[in-house]
């Protein structure tokens, strides 16, 4: 289904719906280009509303990455993964057999501090010669898709979700790399954030707990806690929550975080994938 958004300066561009549940493409917007505050706008409520937004073919310096991403909130600088030189606001996901990926799971970014990002912006600029997809998941057609005995069983509850989870320790080896580590594990110590979070923008209440970093439900016995988040990080995979995007060259995704979790495909091994993530602050869960 694809429909038309104007903006005020007499622009447009289409969005064209890709699932039931999650996913849109964007055509017709040029992302390295100056963009005005009403097509900035109508983006930011399309993703709202289709939760990722896909843009094919882009033609983008790091720094138009970042400028494009900047337009919608402060930026995040990770503490652990590398960025591109004077541009530290873009972070680099170099992959191949020497440097394994470690997003192969369903995660949301950073959930690991008090304010996870809003969203997050990815551009393709290496990619294998087949496989590397992502899969992105609909954190509110998840929920919604529960039992209301169990939808109120969730509500109210709370977790601890911890950097150490997805950056463990021994995976930074060198003297520099530990360094690093401990510097960012000081900085990052386990928070708490609802099991079911609020959207800021549309109230929606969505599943908020995710394997990359949710370690435990604290309101429940260590055994019920570990049985709950393992059918929900089971059930946040099903396929009718999901939309799958097969990269080419250029392509960028840019995802509410707030309202998604996600999967990197680590089938092109041991090819070479490269991306660039630009990421955005968002709010305190609700």
């Amino acid at each position: 289904m694809s429909t038309r958004s104007r903006t005020l300066s007499g622009s447009d561009f289409d969005v064209v719906t890709l699932e039931p549940a999650i996913g849109a493409r964007i055509d017709g917007v040029d992302l390295a280009s100056p963009l005005d505050d009403a097509i900035v706008a109508a983006i930011g409520q399309a993703l709202v509303r289709h939760q990722v937004l896909f843009f094919e073919g882009q033609d983008l310096a790091p720094a138009q990455l970042r400028d494009f991403a900047a337009r919608f909130g402060a930026l995040h600088i990770h503490p652990v993964y590398p960025h591109v030189p004077d541009v530290p606001e873009i972070i680099v996901l170099d992959t191949d057999a020497n440097n394994l990926p470690d997003n192969d799971n369903w995660h949301t970014d950073v959930t690991f501090i008090e304010t996870p990002p809003l969203g997050a912006v990815l551009h393709a600029r290496q990619l294998p010669p087949s496989g590397g997809d992502t899969l992105w998941s609909s954190m509110t057609a998840a929920f919604e898709a529960l039992s209301p005995r169990v939808r109120r069983l969730l509500d109210g509850l709370t977790a601890e979700h911890d950097f150490e989870k997805s950056f463990p320790r021994e995976r930074f080896a060198s003297p520099e790399e530990q360094e690093r580590w401990l510097s960012a594990r000081l900085r990052n110590p386990p928070v708490r954030h609802p099991v079911v979070r609020r959207h800021p923008v549309t109230g929606a209440a969505g599943l908020f707990v995710n394997f990359g970093f949710t370690t435990r439900i604290l309101d429940l016995p260590k055994p019920e806690s570990e049985a709950l988040l393992r059918f929900l990080f089971e059930h946040v995979a099903r396929p009718e929550f999901t939309v799958r995007h097969r990269w080419r060259p250029g392509d960028v995704a840019f995802w509410d975080n707030r309202a998604t979790q996600h999967y990197a495909v680590a089938d092109y091994l041991p090819a070479r994938r490269v991306m660039h993530r630009a990421t955005i602050l968002g709010d305190r869960p609700r």
